[in-house]
């Protein structure tokens, strides 16, 4: 097959490919035009998040045979009309689910330790301790919406920790059945019991702007929130009202509404009065979308999608 990059990957990937027999088109810097007058020569298109392969591009697509993303998500591709056409879609949760969930953790830890703050403090020559008191794991109950790889690996970090994870998935994966350290939850459990929420999901008409401030009000406690999903899933402007409420008590952010399609850039100081708030509080922990962001993700996620197009597309 000839297959296009439109997107900078592994480069295990396309030698993996290579080595099969496929010729790999590395084209880095196309266009949408571009892709648009030449996808045609394609049998597959691998991307990551540059462009969205929108039905547009799959008409033009008169041989393609899959379309694979170099991720977790499948926001940015037509799904469903390219399936309709026979092509197939493909994707690698399963590389990057250890790197989220480490990095949930590692936000959650930061934040209800004050780690960010008193590090800033420290280097200003501040020496604050009772001000930096900080919050335990242990006893809290962890709900986490979302039971695919990303939830999984992030229930399976809290083991050892002491605490109640509880999870719900709409639509109750296989993944469910079997694990002691989760208990399957409904929504209404998820509500009455959390003190702490991780958002797992991906980004659908179903799940945005799914964190608002009727959703929030619905939880018995007051509860700190965490989103490594996507940064459409939650409205900004009814947290941070609810964090100065006193409803929401932290939030860690890896992802944000404002993010371009790519994810890769952000015009900060552009952002609305909501943003500022979030940059200035000391109960928000704010990343740059670099959850799933580590040299063993990228290699792995290379790895399993070579695996998946080779398993369905073998060398003739």
């Amino acid at each position: 097959m000839r297959i296009l990059f439109i997107d900078s990957n592994h480069p295990l990937l396309h030698t993996t490919l290579e080595k099969a027999g496929h010729t790999c088109d590395l084209n880095y810097q196309w266009t949408k035009e571009d892709i648009i007058n030449n996808i045609h020569n394609y049998d597959g298109i691998v991307i990551r998040s540059k462009i969205k392969i929108t039905k547009e591009i799959i008409d033009k697509a008169s041989k393609l045979k899959f379309i694979a993303r170099a991720g977790a998500g499948m926001e940015n591709i037509d799904v469903t009309y390219a399936e309709s056409k026979g092509i197939k879609c493909l994707h690698a949760p399963e590389g990057n689910c250890d790197a989220v969930a480490e990095h949930t953790l590692g936000m959650l830890l930061s934040l209800f330790n004050n780690i960010c703050k008193a590090n800033k403090e420290v280097r200003e020559g501040k020496w604050l301790r009772e001000e930096n008191r900080g919050v335990e794991l242990m006893g809290k109950t962890v709900g986490i919406i979302g039971y695919g790889n990303m939830g999984t690996a992030f229930a399976k970090r809290l083991q050892g920790f002491g605490v109640k994870t509880i999870v719900y998935d709409k639509y109750n994966p296989p993944l469910l059945s079997g694990n002691n350290f989760i208990s399957k939850a409904t929504p209404d459990e998820i509500f009455e019991e959390s003190d702490i929420l991780s958002l797992h999901v991906p980004l659908t008409e179903e799940t945005q702007y799914m964190i608002d401030d009727e959703f929030i009000s619905r939880f018995k406690k007051n509860i700190y929130i965490i989103n490594t999903s996507r940064g459409k899933c939650l409205n900004t402007a009814d947290l941070v009202e609810n964090i100065k409420s006193g409803k929401v008590l932290g939030a860690c952010l890896d992802v944000l509404e404002y993010e371009m399609v790519s994810f890769e850039g952000l015009d900060i100081k552009s952002l609305p009065e909501a943003f500022q708030y979030l940059v200035q509080s000391d109960k928000v922990i704010l990343s740059s979308h670099i959850a799933g962001w580590t040299h063993e993700s990228n290699e792995k996620i290379a790895k399993i999608l070579a695996e998946k197009i080779l398993s369905l597309f073998p060398s003739e």
